[in-house]
């Protein structure tokens, strides 16, 4: 399997319509919902905004929405696409700007499965690796260093809060928790809690 290396995004043309497909990581389908409401909120395409995602180390959970168009002729073959390359946490959206010329069903569902082949080119992959969640919280004196060793392990910050200390929360590559837990341990001289999920 295989997961994203960093969000990318396409533009695609079919008479006179044209399609804006992003493409980028997600880790549930809550999540997905609410990159998919960010959009449509965002843009100003009048029309639809088309979403496809998978989540998990094997595509386990998946979804789609047509938004509007007819049914079967956007989310599924944009899921298709998503299913076809192999990527574990990601979804594509697919924004589309009517250009005044109706495209058919047919039309429509090579269209969508276009827009979602033409990001994926330009998209960069690296081989999935199995993520944990992580939540913990540091003292303001120490928040320094630990932010610096958590960006040297490729840790993803989901959350900082600053209260009277500093609440870290986000995700790492399992085979990494072992550091994470060793760091810590030195860091808080065996007082830092750290609570971790498989995700």
């Amino acid at each position: 399997m295989l997961t994203l290396k960093n969000s990318a995004q396409a533009w695609t043309q079919v008479k006179n319509s044209r399609f804006l497909a992003e493409v980028f990581t997600v880790h549930s389908p809550e999540e997905a919902k609410e990159a998919w409401r960010s959009r449509k909120a965002s843009y100003d395409n009048g029309g639809h905004i088309v979403y496809a995602f998978t989540v998990g180390a094997r595509q386990n959970v998946s979804g789609c929405s047509d938004d509007g168009e007819p049914s079967g002729t956007a989310g599924r073959p944009v899921l298709a696409v998503l299913h076809g390359s192999g990527l574990a946490d990601a979804m594509i959206t697919v924004a589309r700007w009517f250009g005044g010329t109706k495209l058919g069903t047919g039309g429509l569902v090579h269209a969508y499965g276009d827009a979602a082949r033409a990001v994926l080119a330009v998209a960069e992959f690296v081989e999935y690796a199995p993520m944990c969640e992580a939540a913990f919280a540091v003292p303001y004196g120490q928040y320094a260093v630990c932010r610096k060793f958590l960006e040297s392990v490729g840790f993803s910050f989901d959350e900082e809060n600053f209260s009277e200390t500093v609440s870290l929360r986000g995700r790492l590559r399992r085979d990494d928790r072992p550091l994470l837990e060793n760091f810590l341990r030195d860091l808080g001289s065996g007082g830092i809690v750290c609570a971790f999920r498989d995700v």
